[in-house]
């Protein structure tokens, strides 16, 4: 049997005839019903083979959900941190009763392995683009979570190898796989409220640290191989793991940690999930010492063409409020809310705008490897996404107003700004 035809019976174990029968005889021999997957679990041939970068934190929770999943085998996984190594294949081994799974501090080992279909990234932000990049090329298909990027063209390089490689991508933006979410876009979409003339996406505010002594890093973790392409800095608490957010060598703070969230339901709602404003300006505080650099304190707007506005502040509620000339409609993760409140009775008919419905995020991404479809998230959507929160960031360092092309993704006569839109990397790392 050739490669190919082995990566495609992995790509087929959805459609399953049954591989969950109690026996089946095949000669003179019998195979056990453990063998073909008992309890409704697929036969080996027939699984999804995952591997999966960055078991931490929301890689611990990622990895758990695919794990509960029968349609898919994990065979590898990689942290830096060898505690998060060690917790994440002793997951893996006691969900399969086996001692199997690799571990490996280097996502370049789970890449080259020719037996795995598909990988999910869990890395800090910027250790998302080169991972995502170099699956595209060994064609996997790839579940990666927000923020997508740590800068506008490292998301654009990411969504240009996952379209040439033709890869079935899933950012973690499971708001989208959210009813209320969804729901609340279509009022927006048919005109509930009248015609759109406000976004309020409200985001959580930051906070500082104060300057922390450098020390050793800890006792098996990989602390070069974590900064990667970022500039080299002595170790000390509160720059790695969960505070790298609040760094902006790695991340953007709050405004890019629930922006990707809150933003992208906003563009959305807006019918602008492939594209992005025109304008934008606004005004953050930022710490002026110690370890934490990204704003505590925010409010940006963005302006599309015809007039539409997005303010994004820590000053709103956390969730998207949408105002109309008629009304308006606010949704985060508990509730949805509207006025006139006679809204949330509105059946959105047959012939109107239904977006894309999705019930399970991840479920949806292992039925889009089986389809080959663009799953609920992609990764334009999440590149066009970020981008908003790149660009407010931007903006507020900058201290002024400026103009953006979406389309040609550059700031319009403003060589400073464009040089914000990438940033070099250390060596050895490049897209």
């Amino acid at each position: 049997m050739t490669k190919s035809t082995l990566r495609l019976t992995r790509r087929e174990w959805l459609k399953g005839a049954s591989a969950t029968a109690a026996a089946a005889i095949v000669g003179p021999y019998m195979i056990t019903s453990s063998a073909l997957g008992a309890g409704g679990r697929p036969a080996p041939s027939n699984r999804l083979t995952m591997g999966a970068i960055g078991v931490g934190g929301q890689g611990a929770g990622d990895l758990g959900d695919f794990l509960g999943r029968n349609q898919v085998q994990v065979l590898a996984v990689c942290d830096v941190d060898r505690g998060h190594r060690d917790g994440a294949k002793a997951a893996v081994d006691k969900r399969y009763g086996s001692g199997a799974c690799a571990a490996t501090n280097d996502f370049r080992d789970i890449i080259r392995r020719k037996d795995i279909d598909t990988v999910m990234i869990a890395t800090p932000d910027h250790w998302h683009a080169i991972p995502v990049i170099e699956a595209a090329k060994a064609g996997k298909d790839i579940h990666c979570q927000k923020p997508l990027s740590l800068t506008v063209e490292e998301g654009r390089a990411m969504s240009d190898a996952v379209k040439r490689f033709g890869r079935v991508f899933q950012t973690g933006s499971q708001q989208r796989s959210d009813g209320r979410f969804r729901f609340a876009c279509e009022l927006v979409r048919n005109g509930r409220i009248g015609k759109l003339q406000t976004m309020e996406v409200g985001l959580p505010g930051g906070s500082g640290c104060p300057p922390q002594p450098a020390k050793p890093p800890p006792d098996g973790f990989d602390y070069d191989l974590w900064l990667g392409q970022a500039p080299s800095e002595p170790y000390c608490d509160h720059r790695t793991h969960w505070d790298f957010r609040w760094i902006l060598d790695y991340s953007g703070g709050q405004v890019t940690d629930w922006g990707a969230h809150h933003c992208d339901i906003a563009q959305w709602g807006s019918g602008t999930s492939m594209t992005g404003p025109t304008e934008v300006e606004g005004k953050g505080e930022f710490p002026a010492d110690g370890l934490w650099n990204a704003a505590v304190n925010y409010r940006f707007e963005c302006t599309y063409p015809g007039g539409v506005r997005m303010i994004v502040s820590n000053g709103f509620p956390n969730g998207v409020k949408f105002v109309g000339t008629d009304g308006w409609v606010f949704v985060d993760r508990g509730r949805i809310d509207a006025q006139p409140i006679a809204i949330l009775k509105s059946v959105i008919r047959p012939s109107e705008i239904h977006l894309y419905e999705s019930h399970d995020h991840k479920g949806n991404f292992l039925d889009c490897i089986r389809t080959r479809a663009e799953t609920i998230a992609p990764i334009e959507n999440a590149h066009r996404s970020i981008t908003i929160a790149h660009l407010g960031n931007i903006a507020m360092l900058l201290e002024r107003k400026l103009k953006w092309d979406p389309k040609a993704e550059r700031f319009v006569n403003d060589a400073e700004a464009n040089r914000m839109l990438s940033r070099p990397m250390r060596s050895p790392w490049h897209l």
